[in-house]
C-alpha cells in the first residue's frame, strides 16, 4: 500500500499546484548550511513536484536525483529534463529510496508534510540510512500547529495529521501533517538539529484572521555515543 496521495496526481494531471520557480527559503538554506563543494556532490529531493528546484541544482552542477509519487508529473519532467530521466523516478519515499549509494544532501519542500506521523518516521529512518555521515537533511515549510488550518479538516491517523479539507490551501491534497517544536525534535531524535526556525505570516487584508505558520529545519547525521 502506497502512502502517496492520489489527490496530488490528480492535481498534476489538471495542471494545478504547478510551481516552477525555486523556493527562496530552500535556496537560502542550501547555500547557507549545505553549500555544494564539488561536482560529485549528490543531492536527493523527496517529492519534486513540477520540478521547481531542478534549475537551481542544475545551475550548481551537482548530481541531482528525485523521487516523486505522481506518474503524471514525472512524465512531464522527463520531457522537460530528458537528461535526468534516470535520476527522477516514480516511487513512494516512505517505503524505499531506490538509489544506490549515499547522498551529501537530502531535502524536501512541503512534501513529507503530506503524510501521517508513522509514514514520516519511516521516511526519516530511510533518510538517515541514505545520508553520508555528517551530511544534512533540509526541510522547508513543515506546517506548524500554529497554522490556522491545523484546526480545520478532519483528524486522520494521528493528532498531527488532518485530511478532507473543503476550502483553503489544503483543498483536494489529501493528508496534511502539522508539527510543534517537541514533535519535530522527537521525529529527528536520531539527528543533530542544527537549525529550527518558525515563520508566521498573519493576513491583515482581508481580515479573516488567517495565519500561515511553518518550520524550516536543518538536521545533520551525526555519530552517536549511546
Amino acid at each position: 500500500m502506497t502512502n502517496f496521495s492520489q489527490e496530488w496526481d490528480e492535481c498534476y494531471r489538471k495542471n494545478t499546484q504547478m510551481s516552477i520557480w525555486p523556493w527562496s527559503d530552500l535556496v537560502s538554506y542550501v547555500m547557507r548550511y549545505a553549500r555544494p563543494d564539488s561536482p560529485k556532490y549528490r543531492v536527493l529531493e523527496l517529492g519534486c513536484g513540477a520540478g521547481a528546484n531542478i534549475p537551481f541544482f542544475s545551475h550548481l552542477g551537482v548530481d541531482y536525483c528525485a523521487i516523486e509519487g505522481s506518474p503524471s508529473i514525472v512524465g512531464k519532467l522527463w520531457e522537460k529534463f530528458p537528461e535526468l530521466k534516470k535520476q527522477i523516478v516514480v516511487g513512494d519515499f516512505t517505503k524505499e529510496i531506490p538509489f544506490e549509494g549515499q547522498f551529501d544532501l537530502i531535502f524536501d519542500r512541503a512534501s513529507l508534510t503530506h503524510n501521517s506521523t508513522k509514514a514520516i518516521m519511516q521516511t526519516i529512518k530511510l533518510i538517515k540510512e541514505s545520508l553520508k555521515l555528517g551530511s544534512k537533511f533540509i526541510g522547508i515549510d513543515w506546517f506548524s500547529t500554529l497554522h490556522s488550518d491545523y484546526n480545520g479538516g478532519m483528524k486522520a491517523e494521528d493528532n498531527y495529521t488532518r485530511c478532507n479539507y473543503i476550502n483553503g490551501q489544503f483543498t483536494n491534497v489529501g493528508r496534511v501533517h502539522f508539527s510543534d517544536k517537541g514533535h519535530l525534535k522527537e521525529l529527528f531524535s536520531d539527528f543533530e538539529i542544527e537549525v529550527m526556525e518558525l515563520k508566521t505570516v498573519h493576513r491583515e487584508i482581508p481580515q479573516d484572521n488567517h495565519t500561515f505558520a511553518a518550520w524550516n529545519l536543518v538536521a545533520r547525521k551525526a555519530e552517536r555515543n549511546d
